[in-house]
């Protein structure tokens, strides 16, 4: 997992609330192979019209937001089904942060456990950071994880609360496994005397 400490970025606005997995990632591209990357199809029954050609309307394709590493959302977003490629998919367009006031539980949890940082801010405040996003293109966001906070459009930084396992991971690149096999030694250790002690275990 890649470590994600600062960025300085910008930031696109997804407008719309209760966006679903399937919106971010559409089922029948589930079995793509992992390898050749989801990224060319986030987003893409609302990113592409019936032919594959860009939609014009559609945020990621203005040239303002194209090379956006941030998104401000509204509610709900990342709702529906558990699939983890959503998270993928945000990835390996280049996403590394979403904000918004409310995230769908089990998406909040995968964004953690593959690299991006999710913010909870309030409805008011991202809902302002959206219209200023959108009124001025290309605006950079700059987050710092470390001391939890984001400069917002208006250049006031912005406190936001993370859990500090969380926090840990995402700093140091380390996903729940890897954070795991940092107490090998001693787990390894329990073990050789669980089966000195209690050899009928097994």
């Amino acid at each position: 997992m890649e470590p994600f400490v600062r960025l300085t970025a910008g930031a696109a606005p997804i407008d719309l609330a209760n966006v679903d997995t399937d919106r971010i990632i559409p089922a029948r591209f589930l079995r793509r192979p992992r390898e050749t990357g989801y990224g060319p199809v986030l987003f893409h029954d609302v990113r592409f019209d019936a032919s594959g050609a860009p939609r014009p309307d559609f945020v990621l394709n203005d040239p303002g937001h194209r090379e956006a590493k941030i998104l401000v959302t509204a509610e709900n977003f990342g709702c529906g089904s558990s699939r983890e490629m959503a998270v993928w998919a945000l990835m390996d367009y280049g996403i590394r942060v979403v904000v918004g006031p409310s995230f769908g539980d089990i998406f909040f949890e995968n964004c953690f456990k593959n690299g991006v940082l999710a913010v909870v801010l309030s409805a008011g405040t991202a809902a302002g950071w959206r219209r200023a996003l959108a009124e001025r293109p290309g605006t950079t966001l700059a987050v710092d994880l470390p001391d939890q906070t984001i400069t917002g459009p208006d250049g006031a930084p912005i406190r936001f609360e993370i859990d500090a396992f969380r926090k840990h991971g995402l700093l140091t690149g380390q996903d729940e496994v890897a954070l795991t096999l940092e107490h090998l030694p001693a787990i390894e250790a329990f073990e050789a005397r669980r089966r000195h002690e209690m050899p009928w275990l097994g």
